[in-house]
This record gives structure tokens, C-alpha cells and sequence, in this order.
């Protein structure tokens, strides 16, 4: 039988939970014998996704971000969820270097740290009501029931 696993996980859209959502899918994942560098991968994109919600999905209000992991197999499946403003192009905001918050400094690179680190990248926003960004990360070895 397939081994599946679920968690979610929800918290205030502040920076300082970043780091706090980082740790927790890291720790999930760990459960499919991830090496250090698969983990160091997942932390990186969950980093950026998580930064993207709170930035960008509610910019200057508090809201929530949910971050739901599913473990099928040998897949992880990292959800990452905001209600926030949405994206009112996906493929303009994932082009390498685009951003909407010049202001802030920031690079631009986030889906493609997310495309680089992870296997599948999918996301599904509309404007006004959010955004979800979907990442697989396949791995090896098959976790042990």
C-alpha cells in the first residue's frame, strides 16, 4: 500500500512566521529521506512562496497563510495558499526579474527560485481573492510504512 501523509498549517501573514513555516515543511518532509540538500531545496522554496503571500498577497494588512503539505509516495506536494490581492497576470509575475515592488528591493526571482529548487510549480490566482501556489518535490527513495 502507497504510503500518504497530510499537515497544514496556518499563521499570520507577518515575516517573522517565514522562518516558522520553513522549519515545519522541512521537518514534514523529512519522512521521505530527504538528503540535506533536498531539504535545503524545499526550505528555499517554501521561503519564497510563503515571502510572496505575505509581501505581495497582503502587502500592509494582516491576513492568513496557509501552507498545506501532502506526501503521496514518494511525492510532497506543498500548497501555499493567501486571500489576499491575487495576480492579475501569473505569466508576467513569473518572468525572471519582474516585480511589483521595485520600492522594496526585491529581485524579482521568487517563482524562479520556486521552478528551480522544486519539480512542478503551478499557480492559480484571481485577482482579489488570492493566490495558491502548488509545488511537487519528487524524491528517491520511497518512505518506509
Amino acid at each position: 500500500m502507497e504510503y500518504k501523509n497530510h499537515m497544514k498549517l496556518e499563521f499570520d501573514s507577518k515575516s517573522q512566521n517565514e522562518a516558522f513555516a520553513r522549519v515545519v515543511v522541512a521537518s514534514f518532509a523529512t519522512q521521505l529521506d530527504p538528503t540535506l540538500e533536498e531539504i535545503a531545496d524545499i526550505k528555499t522554496a517554501v521561503s519564497e512562496a510563503v515571502t510572496n503571500a505575505i509581501i505581495h498577497g497582503y502587502e500592509d494588512r494582516l491576513g492568513i497563510v496557509r501552507v498545506i503539505c501532502n506526501i503521496q509516495g514518494n511525492e510532497l506536494e506543498i500548497l501555499v495558499e493567501d486571500e489576499g490581492n491575487g495576480i492579475t497576470d501569473i505569466p508576467q509575475a513569473m518572468e525572471p526579474l519582474f516585480t511589483s515592488k521595485p520600492e522594496l528591493e526585491r529581485s524579482g526571482m521568487g517563482f524562479t527560485v520556486m521552478e528551480t529548487f522544486m519539480d512542478e510549480v503551478r499557480v492559480y490566482s484571481e485577482p482579489g481573492k488570492g493566490t495558491r501556489i502548488r509545488m511537487v518535490k519528487k524524491f528517491k527513495s520511497l518512505v518506509a510504512e
